[in-house]
């Protein structure tokens, strides 16, 4: 039978073992690039956007993951306007020029952020544009407004990393000067 002190040595082996642990956990986790975390959050916000677009647009569907390919001159959707009509009620903006915007605004941004090409200009405007969601159209989609916020101001902040247009620009007239 093991004493009281030997029982008490052995979780302090073990707990010191788990400590160490997680601590290796966590110095792992802080060597992530922050180039891979920018290429993951681009790439994935800018899929959020383009989906999102090309629900709102004909004549043009480019969906890679399932295989939708379909080149042809973009025009709007008669449901897209419908929409901005009756249920996307923005103020000040006619129905018309808010879907031609947002439209717009989904396919251009998403190609930039994938790109890395003027990316914080590019998650700057993608962000307005969730505020204008969240606050006039669905106000109650804070959860999942809040994650599009959050990877669009890590964006702003920190930049699109090394693996960018944005990067490869900066180095190259960097260069030059």
């Amino acid at each position: 039978m093991m004493s009281l002190q030997g029982l008490t040595s052995v979780r302090a082996v073990g707990l010191s073992i788990s400590v160490r642990s997680i601590q290796w956990m966590i110095a792992a986790f802080g060597k992530i690039p922050d180039s891979l975390i920018a290429a993951v959050g681009r790439f994935s916000i800018a899929a959020v956007f383009w989906k999102s677009g090309q629900t709102k647009i004909e004549g043009l569907a480019i969906d890679l993951i399932n295989g939708e390919f379909h080149l042809g001159w973009p025009h709007l959707s008669a449901s897209a306007l419908a929409l901005f009509q009756t249920e996307y009620k923005l103020p000040l903006i006619p129905p018309e020029a808010a879907a031609f915007m947002a439209a717009s605004a989904e396919h251009i941004f998403p190609i930039l952020l994938l790109l890395g090409l003027a990316t914080r200009f590019s998650a700057l405007a993608l962000l307005g544009m969730t505020m204008i969601i969240e606050i006039f159209v669905y106000p109650d989609a804070y959860p999942t407004h809040g994650v599009w916020a959050t990877v669009l101001l890590v964006l702003i902040a920190r930049g699109p990393g090394k693996l960018s247009l944005d990067h490869w620009l900066a180095c190259r007239f960097r260069a030059s000067l």
